[in-house]
């Protein structure tokens, strides 16, 4: 009885569009026209949108979004719980203000960072011009600059949550392990290699499979800063999907695309499942 309404909520509001998402994914359907536009093309969507070119350059930048975001997000982290973890001063504050841009609201935070890559009257570009450079990136107005822009945008959202979690591995390592290979000659960069960073694999897996997950979920600062542009460049798959299925009302390409986000997220996810067991130690 009491867990029936959350039960009943998360069955109508997720089970139901999920299993609806894939039989739409076998039509082609305008929603506007209503349940009697659905029409049955069987696989032609999943077999089509690897010819399309948006799709393919989507794919691509997710893949690049993921494999930039997601080591450089861990490695600040670590670095800055080990930081953190040590006797430092205002650390509570700190701490803080790293933790802080992780629970800002991701719009405010797009809509400011947009002004910062302002590429004429921007913050960051009158600071690399006065450190001497004549001709500063683009940032959001150009193709080569506008998916890195919101690169370091993620990863400095991203790196206070990941901090926190590694903060509460550290702690959770025995101080007797230090003392033990401070005993037997040991030196800091040892210890780090052969004591910090095998006890901290369990959180570095849980880290890794997260950031994964979120490198490609990323839609909102794509949809507020640059709408996917310029061009394709910063084009991913969830602001395809988004577009495809309420811009051009393909909501059954939509859905295909979908599934196949969903796809390669629990593939990637099954392979880290299966690699954990040669270097996360428990």
């Amino acid at each position: 009885m009491f867990i029936l309404p959350a039960i009943a909520g998360f069955g109508i509001l997720t089970i139901v569009p999920i299993v609806l998402s894939l039989v739409i994914s076998f039509t082609d359907w305008n929603f506007l026209d209503g349940l009697k536009g659905l029409r049955f093309i069987g696989l032609r969507n999943f077999v089509e949108m690897w010819s399309d070119k948006w799709f393919v350059d989507s794919l691509l930048n997710n893949l690049l979004f993921a494999a930039v975001t997601v080591p450089a997000t861990i490695v600040l982290s670590l670095l800055a719980a080990i930081g953190l973890n040590k006797g430092v001063y205002l650390k509570s504050p700190i701490r803080l203000m790293i933790f802080m841009p992780y629970v800002s609201n991701i719009v405010a935070i797009s809509i400011v960072w947009g002004t910062l890559y302002n590429p004429t009257m921007g913050p960051i570009n009158s600071f690399l011009r006065t450190v001497g450079v004549d001709d500063p990136p683009g940032w959001l107005a150009s193709s080569a600059w506008a998916l890195p822009a919101i690169m370091i945008m993620t990863i400095w959202a991203n790196v206070g949550y990941n901090m926190i979690i590694y903060l509460a591995g550290l702690q959770g390592i025995s101080k007797d392990l230090y003392e033990a290979a401070k005993i037997d000659g040991a030196g800091p960069a040892r210890s780090f290699f052969r004591i910090t960073l095998p006890m901290l694999s369990p959180t570095t897996f849980f880290v890794m499979i997260t950031s994964i997950i979120h490198s490609f979920q990323v839609f909102i600062a794509v949809f507020v800063m640059t709408k996917g542009g310029p061009g394709s460049s910063t084009t991913v798959l969830t602001y395809y999907s988004y577009r495809t299925g309420f811009d051009f009302y393909k909501m059954g390409y939509s859905s295909a695309m979908a599934w196949i986000l969903f796809l390669i997220i629990f593939l990637i996810t099954f392979l880290q499942w299966q690699g954990q067991k040669r270097w996360v130690h428990y």
